[in-house]
């Protein structure tokens, strides 16, 4: 059997909101071998490489490709401006990657990254953990059985913390824009409104983030996508309405049909719940929701057992995060196998970010946008 050489890119020295377990997401998987770990500090060195069960640490990124000649590399930055060079150097020297989100923060280094990747055969998975999740997989199953009638609506809802608006589009609307497109296809045209403190935004409005993740504007965004067979998929986010001490999160979609409703939030601290409505009524009128029995993932044939000791040591509180990392992992070593894309792509990707570059362009046209875009240029500039 082949062993998979895996080495992961993370590097501490950039300030960050934090990880999403990506560098664990290998462990424990049948064939496969954490050569080498990048991170140009050494600072709590001894935790993480026991943690990834990495083999040698390294402080250059190029130095670790050349020297370890890897089959896969994980990338784990959360900013989208470092992911194209680190794409690019792996690609050029035939390895595969497991990508954070979003994949790149321009539309034009978007289509050099499918371009290259292309012209390479590489496969790149991108890392949406929903696409992996037993309960959005349920839930997407149930949406296609017909379980809820003709899907009418798709509601998706930002954080709304203190990055309300064009930051929480960009870093977090991308799981819930993946999800949309996920279940019910390629959007065709979307109408948007973006705001700051109550004014429309203009040209040359772009907003201070907490990270660096390129142009972003807003405080409050209300956009509405048309999917095809006539679905209305919505987007929001308004800055400051969440309270940093509660519990649950408005991250997360609900999925309004002609027989029922579905709902499903993201949790950073606790395993999200899906949720059923049976009521044909508008789910806003005396709706009763009820929890839906949910089958734990299938078992990676060969792998060790999920180690929920790994929960919150430098990686999220939710095991779904852990979990879904691990099966789009795997999901990536097979692809590679079976010389297809995998569940979670570069091409979906790229979507998500033309989904947002649509909805500022709508803004500051202040008309309907069409898909594909045709102008690949950042609405909001550079």
């Amino acid at each position: 059997m082949k062993t998979w050489k895996v080495v992961i890119a993370r590097d501490t020295a950039v300030r960050s909101l934090g990880l999403h377990g990506l560098h664990v997401a290998f462990r424990g998987l049948p064939g496969v071998e954490v050569v080498g770990f990048f991170d140009s500090r050494a600072d709590d060195l001894e935790t993480v490489m026991q943690a990834t069960q990495a083999k040698r640490h390294y402080r250059d990124y190029l130095k670790m490709l050349d020297t370890e000649k890897p089959d896969i590399v994980v990338i784990c930055s959360r900013h989208p401006q470092d992911h194209f060079d680190q794409i690019r150097e792996a690609a050029e020297r035939g390895i595969h990657i497991y990508c954070e989100k979003p994949m790149t923060v321009s539309l034009l280094e978007a289509d050099a990254i499918v371009e290259l990747v292309e012209k390479t055969g590489i496969k790149l998975c991108m890392a949406h953990p929903g696409r992996y999740d037993a309960s959005f997989l349920k839930m997407k199953s149930m949406i296609e059985a017909g379980e809820i009638g003709r899907s009418l609506t798709i509601y998706g809802r930002g954080k709304s913390d203190h990055r309300g608006g064009g930051e929480d589009l960009m870093v977090l609307g991308t799981h819930i824009l993946d999800l949309q497109t996920w279940f019910f296809g390629a959007p065709e045209s979307v109408w948007a409104e973006v705001s700051y403190e109550g004014k429309p935004v203009r040209p040359g409005d772009v907003c201070e983030t907490v990270e660096p993740i390129g142009p972003t504007a807003g405080d409050e965004i209300f956009a509405s996508f048309r999917f095809p067979k006539g679905v209305r998929g919505l987007f929001e986010s308004r800055r400051g309405l969440a309270d940093p001490g509660q519990v649950a999160t408005r991250l997360g979609i609900t999925v309004i049909g002609t027989e029922g409703t579905l709902s499903l939030r993201f949790d950073d601290g606790a395993d999200a719940v899906l949720k059923q409505s049976r009521l044909k009524t508008p789910p806003d009128d005396h709706a009763h929701f009820e929890n839906v029995k949910v089958r734990a993932a299938a078992e990676i044939p060969g792998a060790a057992p999920f180690e929920r000791t790994l929960i919150g040591v430098q990686t999220p509180a939710a095991a779904m995060f852990i979990q879904s990392n691990r099966s789009a992992a795997w999901d990536l070593i097979q692809s590679v196998k079976e010389d297809r894309q995998p569940v979670s792509n570069m091409y979906n990707a790229r979507l998500v970010l033309e989904m947002i570059y649509g909805v500022y362009a709508s803004q500051l046209s202040e008309s309907l946008v069409r898909f594909p875009l045709t102008n690949r240029e950042h609405p909001l500039g550079k």
